[in-house]
């Protein structure tokens, strides 16, 4: 992984799970999927990942290799868990500290990537477990009624996403 500080700079280097474990600044992305139809592709993690599985979030997030660029690694990372492509555009960052029940803790400078996608999807069992197109109004009731069920980077995310998304409204949908 990628550490960094509070500007996106490169500080180090280090291996995922001890950078967890002692909750490290590093290099993240986020990846949001749209439809032509406004809604949102969300995925629920496999139960098999190391932390938060079985809960629901975007279509993907992960960390850039060291020596990889962002947007490179948002693209692959796609790739492998949704298994399909589509352009990407970064469309903003933040940063935010999130702990979890097994002692790891998520630490992240997360740059978000949105896309659009309407074709067939084939997910990585291994990766995902279920996945579903919602309405920003389906997301935000699910949010509220069921927040347990949602990864916690995606309660901060995806208000911004929507926030994003009406402020950018006269641009091409979803992304610039």
């Amino acid at each position: 992984m990628i550490l960094v500080n509070d500007k996106d700079e490169q500080t180090g280097t280090m291996a995922k799970l001890p950078a967890h474990r002692e909750g490290l600044l590093h290099r993240a992305f986020s990846v949001f999927i749209m439809n032509s139809r406004g809604e949102m592709l969300l995925q629920q993690r496999s139960p098999g990942k190391y932390h938060s599985p079985g809960l629901w979030t975007n279509a993907c997030c992960s960390h850039p290799a060291p020596g990889e660029d962002t947007a490179s690694a948002a693209r692959r990372r796609l790739r492998e868990e949704l298994r399909f492509e589509t352009d990407l555009s970064e469309i903003f960052h933040f940063t935010y500290r999130s702990s979890f029940d097994n002692g790891l803790t998520e630490h992240e400078f997360d740059h978000v990537f949105l896309g659009l996608y309407d074709g067939p999807l084939q997910p990585d069992p291994a990766e995902v477990s279920n996945h579903c197109f919602a309405t920003p109004e389906q997301i935000e009731t699910s949010l509220k009624e069921q927040p347990e069920k949602f990864t916690s980077w995606f309660h901060i995310a995806f208000p911004m996403v929507q926030q994003w998304l009406k402020e950018h409204s006269n641009a091409p949908h979803p992304a610039p």
